[in-house]
């Protein structure tokens, strides 16, 4: 696997500030470990990506044609580091606002010795309005977003027309949305939204959730909630 590392969005180990105001989550100052800021010293000028103006060409970024995902704020990174790990073949591009998070997959990407990811720490709707192309992508994940379970904070959840949207402006056609909650409410209302786009059909068949594809690893805390009985959601769409 050819890797890029003169690629000019990966020059600085600075990771940029957040000044716009987001209201699809909170800003939370984490505790930022040692061993996550070493990983991010070490590996973001290789693997770290810049919000910059222009559109990311995927094959100079990888060096190499291969199908992209994107996965949309994935937390401490330890299902997307083990998606790449298992799926050599795929190319990861990774998007979070906690820079904790970031600094525990760059770790991850180092242990297993990824070359497959590469890793903004930025707002998702920036990034895709400036970097993505359209009709690129082979999949988008949205894993366990905030639920923002108060009525008041539902209009704050993510997963909302305009966005799934946005997403299939920037799926290939066949490409998926594939989408996963432990929030019935939230699941309802994704399949609501999901259900109402006109650019997408559910590939389990309509008003049907999915079960967990292989492909998406069982999280601790989604194992710890089975055994207490709590339910997960898994909803895929496809972009038609």
């Amino acid at each position: 696997m050819t890797e890029n590392t003169e690629s000019p969005q990966t020059d600085t180990p600075e990771i940029p500030e957040h000044k716009r105001r987001i209201k699809s989550f909170v800003l939370r100052q984490g505790r930022l470990s040692q061993a996550q800021q070493n990983a991010i010293d070490k590996m973001w000028p290789k693997y770290g990506l810049k919000l910059a103006a222009q559109l990311l060409d995927f094959k100079t970024l990888f060096g190499r044609e291969a199908p992209t995902i994107i996965e949309i704020g994935f937390g401490m990174g330890n299902s997307l580091a083990a998606m790449a790990e298992a799926h050599p073949e795929n190319n990861y591009i990774g998007i979070e606002v906690h820079r904790p998070g970031v600094g525990a997959l760059l770790k991850l990407v180092e242990e297993k010795g990824l070359t497959n990811v590469r890793v903004f720490n930025e707002d998702a709707i920036e990034v895709l309005n400036r970097q993505i192309p359209k009709s690129s992508l082979s999949a988008v994940y949205l894993f366990f977003p905030d639920p923002w379970h108060k009525t008041k904070h539902k209009k704050r959840r993510i997963l909302q027309a305009e966005f799934a949207d946005k997403i299939a402006q920037h799926l290939k056609p066949g490409g998926q949305f594939h989408m996963a909650t432990d929030w019935e409410d939230y699941a309802l209302h994704m399949m609501d939204v999901m259900s109402a786009a006109k650019d997408y059909r559910n590939t389990s068949g309509e008003g049907q959730y999915t079960p967990r594809p292989e492909y998406r690893p069982m999280t601790k805390f989604e194992q710890r909630g089975h055994s207490l009985g709590h339910g997960v959601w898994d909803l895929v769409f496809e972009r038609v």
